[in-house]
């Protein structure tokens, strides 16, 4: 799956990447909501062999890198779960460079590839678990016209501590791509 849009290059994470992956997700600032903090290259490098090879195989994580065409640098990655055979239901989960928000990015990047999600692979149900204290994050679903779902309390365990989570999601059938 390789998507271009009007500034990215979206395509399967290689361990080509690990160097800039490592960069933005060993930042304490871009890191403070991902499971998978990276204590050196070899965190790395063991996410990235355990990402599956193959899109769309139920049960696994599929991730993608975001390189920005005029530099041809790495500034973010959406790792995509499929969700058990029958369901036809995906997870996004997103992290992007610092230095690259607030610039549209990640809904430029984001929308092309649940249009595909949606159009392509016929996904019914597109979901994002969101710690409600990371506003950017669900203020980007809410731009994408995801709906809040849920509100769990205290419900993951997450770096030490008890966490809330909030659950966004959007149908196919509600899906419009934003340009």
């Amino acid at each position: 799956m390789d998507i271009k849009t009007k500034r990215l290059m979206v395509r399967p994470v290689s361990m080509d990447d690990k160097e800039s992956l490592y960069t933005y997700r060993s930042d304490a600032e871009t890191n403070q909501y991902l499971s998978m903090v990276p204590s050196s290259i070899d965190d790395i490098e063991n996410f990235i062999n355990k990402t599956s090879k193959i899109m769309n195989v139920p049960d696994t994580w599929y991730q993608l890198v975001l390189l920005e065409q005029a530099s041809n640098q790495v500034i973010g990655d959406v790792g995509i779960h499929f969700l058990g055979p029958e369901n036809n239901q995906v997870e996004i989960g997103y992290t992007l460079d610092k230095r690259y928000r607030g610039h549209g990015y990640m809904t430029e990047a984001l929308s092309e590839i649940i249009d595909y999600l949606v159009h392509s692979l016929n996904k019914h149900r597109i979901i994002a678990s969101i710690d409600p204290i990371n506003l950017d994050s669900m203020r980007l679903v809410e731009r994408l016209e995801f709906r809040k779902e849920a509100h769990f309390k205290e419900s993951l365990f997450f770096h030490g501590k008890w966490v809330d989570d909030v659950i966004y999601a959007i149908l196919a059938k509600e899906w419009k791509k934003k340009n």
